[in-house]
């Protein structure tokens, strides 16, 4: 009997959590602070509070021949701090996260450098991450001899992966597609090899500042909490700093002959790596929705995708192939690729390219149409299930500068999506003769 209370329990638990996130928790816009603006769900299903300070200091302002600072510079930011208690070292830090049960993790991306917390709602445990977290954000120390240890270690890892035919592939695709804009590069032996505890002082003075920050917050606080979360955390951070120099607008690819737009890569594998796409959308484009879901149909629906359906279903030439959308603040690009036996490559990347182009020029079928858009907004419910999934939509809307009520609107605004909007987007955005194609490892025959 108490199993089975146990299980109905979970069940309305359960039920009560996805009835909670149906009804679309609004985000609040709270006091800007510092020069940074932040914004709340309030939700009360766990006793927890998720937070994210999204930084523009991302992988595009790496400077030339020093690719990798960006990443360098968020990523030792808990290895050594200057805080409130006075210095405090990588493994007291990582003491005093385990005492609180507490997660503070860092990323960087090609937009921006991400620091998220995760703490219990309780007061004084909240205040203890908070303030821990506010030391990393305003005073890493940066030592030499750390820099010198994860230096190497960045190293090993970059010449491990020189042997992977997929991060080669990738180094290389984005290249082609980015060309000049600052995302082309990616961090080289040599180039992690200069960095310099200097040089990760001067990025962070430069762009950690509360003018280029924006807060996220989650969970089991109310507004007036929130608000003093954001200034804890923000606290010790100036306001503004000396002035960027604005990046490159990302140019639409150019209509290349096929020599400049196809590259073979040599390499050793018995698998031959495609990888074919070009420049797109941002995700404020009004163009976004009916591009999601066409590409849903195309190629990121799974199994029921048009080119699972040519490639892999009529003629078993890849396991997997898919294609995507990846839209950003300030670019975005579409990527579809597959992997295929090494003497098959030219046949996958023929059936690929008229799938696509086929695509492009005549859109979706209706009953497509219908399906994609009844899988994606049944599956909706599922991204905004928990505080995590809650706080990376939270945080994209504030990124990407999107209407505070996205999440209420959502699925209307797939569901008004129509088959001559969705073809009209993919003929305006792709155009075969612009797309860049690498393939790496394939036999020519």
């Amino acid at each position: 009997m108490r199993a089975l209370t146990k299980i109905v329990s979970s069940y309305f638990l359960a039920f009560g959590f996805i009835a909670s996130a149906n009804a679309i928790l609004p985000i609040e816009k709270l006091d800007a602070y510092k020069g940074a603006k932040a914004f709340l769900v309030q939700t009360k299903a766990l006793p927890m509070v998720d937070i994210e300070v999204s930084i523009d200091a991302g992988d595009r302002y790496d400077p030339a021949g020093k690719s990798g600072l960006a990443d360098m510079t968020a990523g030792l930011m808990n290895y050594g701090v200057r805080g409130d208690r006075g210095l405090l070292n990588e493994a007291q830090i990582a003491d005093e996260i385990a005492d609180l049960g507490a997660n503070i993790g860092l990323s960087v991306s090609g937009e921006r450098a991400i620091l998220r917390i995760r703490t219990l709602s309780r007061k004084d445990l909240r205040d203890r991450a908070v303030q821990l977290a506010a030391s990393m954000l305003s005073s890493p120390t940066y030592d030499a001899n750390i820099l010198a240890r994860e230096k190497q270690r960045t190293i090993t890892s970059l010449l491990e992966a020189e042997t992977k035919p997929e991060y080669v592939l990738e180094r290389r695709f984005k290249k082609m597609l980015y060309g000049a804009y600052p995302l082309a590069d990616t961090p080289s032996v040599k180039s992690v090899g200069t960095i310099t505890a200097t040089d990760l002082q001067q990025f962070h003075k430069q762009f950690y500042r509360g003018d280029r920050m924006i807060v996220s917050i989650v969970g089991d606080v109310d507004s007036t909490q929130a608000n003093e979360v954001v200034q804890m955390l923000l606290k010790r951070i100036p306001q503004s700093g000396p002035v960027i120099a604005p990046l490159p607008e990302l140019q639409r690819s150019p209509v290349e002959p096929l020599a400049q737009r196809e590259v073979q890569i040599p390499f050793d594998s018995q698998q031959a790596h495609i990888a074919m796409g070009m420049t797109a959308v941002a995700r404020n484009n009004p163009d976004y929705f009916p591009l999601l879901v066409g590409n849903y149909i195309l190629g990121g629906g799974g199994f029921v995708s048009r080119l699972m359906n040519e490639v892999r279903e009529k003629r078993g030439l890849a396991y997997s192939v898919f294609s995507y959308f990846a839209p950003g603040k300030a670019s975005g690009i579409f990527q579809a690729g597959l992997q295929t036996k090494s003497d098959q490559g030219s046949m996958a990347l023929g059936v690929m390219s008229d799938t696509i182009a086929k695509f492009i020029m005549d859109g979706p079928t209706v009953s497509e149409l219908a399906a994609a858009k009844a899988n994606l907004i049944n599956g909706y419910p599922l991204r905004i299930d928990n505080n995590r999934k809650l706080l990376d939509n939270v945080s994209s809307i504030a990124w990407n500068d999107l209407p505070l009520d996205m999440m209420e609107v959502w699925t209307k605004q797939i569901e008004a999506v129509s088959l001559e909007q969705v073809t009209a987007a993919f003929q305006k955005y792709l155009a075969m003769d612009r797309m860049k194609i690498a393939v790496l490892g394939a036999q020519n025959k």
